[in-house]
């Protein structure tokens, strides 16, 4: 009894203990797959695994001459092409923190990201270009080194202002020794959150998450060897959700997208197999409304994760009828993508109807393996009632949330308080335990006191066969405090009239849930296809 209390000589040792690193993935699948397509771009770039490690090694060994340590931060202003990819692995490989920014960012915001992250090389697609330099310019010091990365087929050959990033990798070392970390808490990444209320904040990725959140997705993405996956998620979101630097690990094919059209999708379904995608809720809008030239025929079930904004069941139960099979998850900058799952209940759902079907497929669901608990708890911290109707906020604890936000520890202290991340997200929770977002804080509508979901009135009006996407904000009111406003896109040739859609609406929710006013325009959307309701929130208030 008692013979473990005395582990003389059980000691950590090379032999028995590794740093978890996804860098691992792609130097073990270099010697396993090493001549099967890791990467493809277009009809102009495919190359093998032993081709994408001699890349990404190329690109470690060039930053490490230009002068970059352990602990720098490389930075890319990059779509999803060939390059950003080898990033996630070259720029760690050299001992590198990634910070992959948004190419949609206005130059004031990239140059604080610049300044704040304290990038001493970044990748810029010839297309954004100018951006990096008019950040740079506008910095104290010179700013990042810039690296040019042209993609002529797209139509953005170099500017010939700076080092190409081919010519960068030909000139490097390809037998350049990857830096693994001693510690697998050291830091990966460093993503910015949208800053749609201030400047956006650092967050800081480890290894150790990265990595069992590669583990995690192949579980509950029920993956098998050489899957072929479409990066469409933007790749400077989450880092794509880590699926770039999950792929390595089950032999999969990374097909590159630049700009994220239905027609893309559909052929590269059709042409190269893709059998996996994440996208937002608005990419499933868009292949449902893609028209009959866009479209293309195929025979296999193509898997598919969707984040964001709760999908409307009625798209849901069309994409489906498509070809696709539909798993909801929920996750956000500070937990690396996604770290919760609507898992399929054969015994509890199989007999649903379609509409009935939909509803429970849009529940964000559970939490990956990879997460220790997440949960919906009210102002105490204490557990809201599993009865789908009590509200509270989602917190979450596991192994994929961030460090912490960069050079802000009173805001890591609040996000981290009571030993949970503070989501933000209000929620319900079913008996089963499966969550239910009904809207971010700040999204609540609070009419004459009652509290209305935007969550809710835009899924109803998704319901409507003239309905492209709609949005739902809060409008200031004199009587009521707030009323719901809606912003609605129409389908192209769909007519339909404010007072139409108000009554249709009507038919399910009740009157003061309804939308008061009816604006028909097209929404504004951030890069990875989320409304930008601040903006929306604005305008509602001068109408």
């Amino acid at each position: 009894m008692g013979w473990m209390k005395d582990e003389t000589g059980l000691d950590k040792c090379a032999a028995n203990y590794v740093a978890l690193s996804p860098l691992s993935h792609l130097a073990r699948a270099a010697d396993v797959f090493a001549h099967h397509t890791a990467v493809v771009y277009g009809d102009h770039h495919r190359v093998t695994y032993a081709q994408y490690h001699a890349r990404c090694t190329q690109l470690a060994s060039a930053l490490a001459d230009m002068g970059v340590t352990s602990g720098d931060v490389v930075a890319t202003l990059l779509p999803n092409t060939p390059a950003q990819a080898e990033a996630h692995f070259g720029v760690p490989a050299c001992g590198a923190v990634l910070n992959t920014i948004n190419t949609r960012l206005d130059v004031d915001t990239v140059a604080y990201i610049f300044d704040h992250g304290g990038a001493s090389v970044v990748l810029a697609d010839s297309q954004f270009v100018a951006l990096a330099e008019a950040a740079a310019a506008r910095m104290e010091g010179s700013g990042p080194k810039i690296i040019e990365v042209p993609d002529a087929p797209a139509g953005f050959p170099a500017t010939g202002r700076h080092p190409v990033y081919e010519d960068v990798l030909a000139a490097a070392d390809a037998s350049f020794q990857w830096h693994m970390p001693q510690d697998e808490w050291e830091s990966l990444a460093l993503n910015y959150t949208s800053g749609t209320t201030g400047r956006p904040k650092g967050v800081v990725y480890h290894h150790r998450g990265a990595y069992l959140m590669t583990m995690g997705t192949v579980i509950s993405w029920r993956m098998v060897l050489h899957p072929v996956f479409m990066q469409i998620v933007p790749l400077f979101h989450c880092n794509g959700w880590n699926h770039t630097w999950m792929m390595p690990l089950i032999g999969g094919t990374l097909v590159c997208c630049r700009d994220i059209t239905a027609a893309a999708i559909f052929n590269a379904i059709a042409d190269e197999g893709v059998t996996h995608f994440g996208g937002a809720p608005i990419v499933l809008n868009m292949m449902v409304n893609a028209s009959d030239d866009e479209r293309r025929e195929f025979s296999h079930k193509v898997e598919v994760f969707t984040a964001g904004a709760p999908p409307a069941p009625a798209t849901l139960g069309k994409i489906e009828a498509l070809g696709f099979n539909v798993t909801h998850v929920y996750g956000l900058t500070e937990t690396y993508g996604h770290v919760t799952e609507c898992i399929w209940r054969e015994a509890d759902w199989a007999g649903l109807d379609k509409k009935e079907l939909a509803s429970v497929k849009s529940r964000q669901g559970v939490a990956f393996p990879m997460m220790e608990h997440i949960t919906v708890m009210d102002d105490a911290m204490a557990q809201v009632p599993r009865n789908a109707t009590t509200q509270g906020e989602i917190m979450i604890r596991g192994n994929a949330v961030m460090k912490g936000y960069l050079k802000n520890p009173e805001a890591t202290k609040e996000a981290f308080a009571g030993g949970y991340f503070h989501s933000g997200d209000l929620a319900i929770q079913h008996s089963d335990g499966y969550i239910q977002i009904a809207d971010r804080a700040k999204d609540i509508i609070i009419s004459g006191g009652e509290n209305i979901s935007s969550v809710e009135v835009e899924s109803t009006l998704m319901g409507h066969d003239a309905v492209m996407l709609a949005a739902v904000v809060a409008k200031p009111d004199e009587k009521w405090g707030e009323v719901p406003c809606a912003f609605v896109e129409l389908k192209p040739g769909a007519v339909v009239d404010e007072a139409t859609l108000i009554a249709f609406t009507r038919e399910t929710l009740a009157g003061f849930k309804a939308p008061k006013k009816v604006v028909f325009q097209e929404l504004p959307k951030t890069s990875t296809g989320k409304i930008q309701k601040f903006e929306l929130r604005k305008l509602a208030a001068t109408l």
